[in-house]
């Protein structure tokens, strides 16, 4: 029977921001011993991704940042784009590559950090704290018992929601034969794209030189495309919208978010919490899910070194979620064109104050002077109609 303070299932983004935060000396405080239990290759391990987010200066973990901008562009399907300095803030990219590398690295020099390579079967609830049960690669069975338990993997099911939409998207890691992207700006929504008849298509480009970028088809929408679809879209936008002529695909990337209103439990057990997208760090307007993240485990291993219930906090407010509801409620119902109301946004709000809006960095009467470029009746009627719509499953 192993046994460890603190277990961390999971060592994506948030499995192993916890563990890092974790790590090392408490300069007074309480220093946990932690075991990171990490999939074996395999599909449970989660495919080479790319995180996004923005801060201002510098970061915890800038070290892993492959790129990073002050300039946002969005497109509308037509008209003249839409540019905005973001300073103080960076948006900044990580890949998940490096971000594994540099925390790993920092990981084996921990003392109190031991990383373990199992599949988890189930956690249960027992007089002496929880047991995680695990089978070992080799075929053995082995246990765990802790103190507490936080489970970053991905929920078998959500929750049941008002509104459930999916942003799905496919991305290319091109090189063109000649310079085609200014490395100073970040294509954030480029809605040149054909837009689906449920919800709303656009282009993302992030570029990291004049002839490289991540190019990304993205859809909000209630159904993923098939791999052709996907990559049929990524044709027509880098060919027929981008004019990028002759480009080589150096590697892809798939994603998969889920856009809801629905409550997402963070508390499981006596003992035993969800952290990271599976305990609604991801900011359901929007996707993004790094920030929310880093901000839950940052309170989470504050409250273990000092000794506090480890609950994991809301990454977002009930305010910033109650408007995300309404958001998705009037995408969802077709009240609300998506590309003209974000549109609209950039172009009227100071791009940083939008930033910090989506973030949750905004008081009440800077969320009011940004809801007001919203078109006012329809988000109005869809605020007025959601306390009685019924939460039913997610598809």
């Amino acid at each position: 029977m192993l046994r460890a303070d603190v277990a961390v299932i999971g060592a994506g983004a948030a499995g192993l921001s916890l563990a890092h935060r974790l790590s090392g000396p408490g300069h007074g405080a309480t220093v946990p011993s932690v075991v990171l239990i990490d999939a074996p290759p395999g599909p449970l391990r989660p495919a080479p991704r790319t995180w996004c987010f923005w801060e201002s200066g510098r970061g915890r973990f800038d070290a892993a940042v492959r790129s990073q901008w002050r300039h946002l562009r969005v497109r509308p399907p037509a008209g003249p784009a839409i540019e905005g300095d973001i300073a103080p803030l960076r948006y900044k990219m990580i890949r998940s590559d490096d971000f594994e590398s540099l925390v790993g690295r920092d990981l084996a020099r921990s003392p109190n950090v031991r990383r373990l390579e199992a599949t988890v079967e189930a956690v249960e609830e027992a007089a002496a704290g929880p047991r995680v049960l695990m089978n070992r690669p080799d075929g053995s069975r082995a246990e765990l018992e802790a103190r507490w338990v936080f489970d970053s993997r991905p929920p078998g099911s959500l929750p049941a929601a008002r509104t459930t939409l999916l942003q799905h998207f496919h991305g290319w890691f091109v090189r063109t034969a000649r310079p085609a992207f200014d490395p100073t700006t970040v294509e954030l929504m480029d809605f040149r794209t054909p837009q689906p008849a449920d919800g709303l298509s656009f282009g993302y480009v992030l570029p990291t030189g004049p002839c490289e970028a991540l190019v990304e088809y993205t859809e909000f929408s209630p159904h993923v495309l098939t791999d052709g679809g996907y990559g049929a879209a990524l044709r027509h936008y880098t060919a027929d919208v981008l004019s990028l002529g002759d480009l080589d695909i150096l590697a892809t990337e798939t994603g998969l978010i889920p856009m809801t209103d629905a409550p997402m439990p963070r508390r499981v057990g006596a003992s035993v919490f969800r952290i990271g997208a599976a305990g609604g760090a991801t900011r359901p307007s929007t996707g993004y899910t790094f920030a929310g993240l880093q901000r839950q485990t940052r309170a989470v291993a504050a409250a273990l070194r000092q000794g506090r219930e480890p609950v994991p906090p809301a990454p977002h407010s009930v305010r910033a979620r109650a408007m995300d509801a309404v958001l998705l409620r009037a995408l969802d119902s077709g009240r609300v064109d998506g590309p003209d109301l974000f549109c609209r946004l950039f172009a009227r709000v100071p791009p940083a104050r939008l930033l910090r809006f989506l973030d949750g960095h905004t008081n009440l009467y800077e969320d009011v002077a940004v809801g007001r470029h919203a078109p006012v009746g329809p988000m109005l009627r869809t605020a007025v109609e959601l306390p009685r719509l019924p939460r039913r499953p997610a598809p």
